[in-house]
């Protein structure tokens, strides 16, 4: 039963591999909006949520090397917001009414979903591109609503687990591709801020 574990997640290695093009795109894309006024905002559910505050520490602190903190922002961290837009406004609003208040043209939003049929972060989906936020998904196996509704998405075939330990390992690339984008004065021992917008 364990071994068949491990043999899910091998069959769930091509897709990740196939998704380092893309993942490559996506770094230099956020690396650029990152040091020039842009956020990323990010957004999933239960062990995906974990997930997505595993990628904003990365970023905020440090990957593999010391560089300038990059501005990324958990939506699920802030549980007082959370819980009282879930009570007046139901759970499908949690993430969307964050997007509408702190999304602006130049930020990325990144959803992460094992199922990408999450009406919260479907909801999230529309208020950003309302909002003019590029939006980008990391999903479950595809076609599904959430990688439709998203400029872009990588899915990974797979069970939750599956998915979401190829979701984590999906992370740990992009911030590498981040990383290595970065101009050269902002990765070298650097501790200032990004740079403002112009």
């Amino acid at each position: 039963m364990l071994g068949e574990h491990v043999d899910r997640l091998q069959a769930a290695l091509p897709a990740l591999r196939a998704a380092a093009r893309p993942l490559a795109r996506w770094g230099t894309e956020l690396a650029a909006r990152l040091t020039s006024g842009g956020r990323l905002l990010a957004a999933g559910n239960g062990g995906s949520a974990a997930e997505v505050q595993h990628l904003t520490a990365e970023l905020v602190g440090r990957f593999e090397g010391e560089r300038v903190p990059l501005p990324a922002l958990a939506l699920h961290g802030d549980t007082s917001a959370l819980t009282a837009i879930g009570n007046d406004y139901g759970y499908a609003e949690v993430y969307a009414r964050q997007v509408r208040a702190h999304a602006r043209p130049g930020d990325v939003l990144m959803l992460l979903s094992a199922s990408g049929r999450s009406p919260n972060l479907l909801h999230a989906a529309t208020a950003a591109h309302q909002c003019g936020a590029l939006t980008w998904a990391l999903t479950g196996p595809g076609p599904n609503p959430l990688a439709r509704m998203c400029s872009e998405a990588v899915c990974v075939p797979g069970d939750t687990a599956t998915v979401q330990e190829a979701h984590l390992a999906a992370i740990h690339m992009l911030c590498r591709a981040i990383e290595a984008a970065l101009p050269a004065d902002l990765r070298s021992g650097a501790s200032g801020a990004p740079r403002a917008a112009s």
